[in-house]
């Protein structure tokens, strides 16, 4: 079976199964929730490759999570461009924008649009591409967090809602799926310290706060903007053990995005979203197979 009627059906069931399942409820305004592409837009895309974005907070375990694909087969894995970032011919716009956000916001994060942009419209030579957050996110979670807390001004902030809604109208930045990394701020801190990033050493408990509950409106309550797939809460992941959030099943090239894993005390029992890989006449083809268990 494809994996446009799969997603409907995995989503509709999965939005029964309660907190820990994927994400559901009404978007603001009354507006449907979901909002990737209408299946006939898929119809005539027989080859249509899935796209899963890994969100989280900063140091909440995105890249820990990634790095443990970045050698399977069948899934290429796309890493937040941080470096292109940091070295703009040159330039820092990354440390410019957390020294002066007011003066350098709009520099920043209309070089991230451009960057997560590329991201997703390069060619897609797997079946599975992970992404390290989208160009969704850019603008829903940091965009948004500049101009609420009165470091972008509102000129700014209309015309990067402007260039990104028309990316969104003329452009397939779709996503098939979302998988929210639930970190505390208090954690991402003490993560964000032990790595020593120098752009990050001037980064305060308040701001990972507010990305946190920004990422909770948008993902979790649903009352901030429409979600662009279903939505996977799972824990972060622990850094000595990947396992405890991803596990590879060969040698049927099963991608397994597990809640739990051996040795490790669960936060409930194992959940997990399989997306089982393989080839058709039609091309690839993927199984979504849920299933969520929230009883301890």
């Amino acid at each position: 079976m494809l994996l446009r009627p799969l997603l409907s059906c995995a989503a509709r069931a999965l939005r029964r199964e309660g907190p820990a399942s994927l994400a559901s409820g009404p978007g603001p305004r009354g507006a449907q929730r979901w909002a990737w592409p209408r299946d006939k837009d898929r119809e005539n895309d027989k080859e249509k490759k899935s796209v899963i974005c890994v969100e989280g907070n900063i140091a909440s375990g995105k890249t820990t999570c990634l790095e443990f694909f970045s050698n399977t087969a069948d899934i290429e894995v796309f890493m937040e461009p941080v470096a292109k970032w940091r070295n703009v011919r040159g330039h820092n716009p990354l440390g410019l924008m957390y020294r002066d956000a007011c003066r350098w916001g709009l520099t920043l994060q209309t070089y991230v649009q451009l960057t997560m942009l590329n991201q997703h419209t390069r060619p897609q030579t797997s079946p599975v591409r992970l992404m390290e957050r989208s160009i969704h996110s850019a603008r829903y979670i940091f965009v948004e967090n500049l101009y609420r807390s009165g470091k972008m001004p509102e000129v700014d902030y209309v015309v990067l809602s402007e260039w990104f809604d028309w990316i969104v109208r003329n452009i397939d930045v779709s996503v098939d799926l979302i998988v929210y990394l639930r970190t505390t701020p208090e954690t991402c801190y003490q993560r964000l310290k032990m790595r020593c990033r120098e752009e990050e050493k001037v980064i305060p408990l308040e701001y990972l706060d507010a990305i946190h509950h920004l990422y909770e409106e948008w993902l979790i309550k649903g009352g901030l903007f429409p979600v662009t797939a279903p939505v996977l809460p799972l824990p972060s992941c622990r850094r000595k053990d990947p396992q405890a959030c991803l596990a590879v099943q060969p040698p049927s090239h099963s991608l397994c995005i597990v809640n739990g894993g051996p040795g490790v005390r669960p936060l409930y029992r194992p959940a997990f979203l399989s997306l089982t890989l393989g080839r058709g006449p039609a091309g690839p083809q993927c199984r979504l197979f849920p299933a969520i268990d929230n009883s301890l």
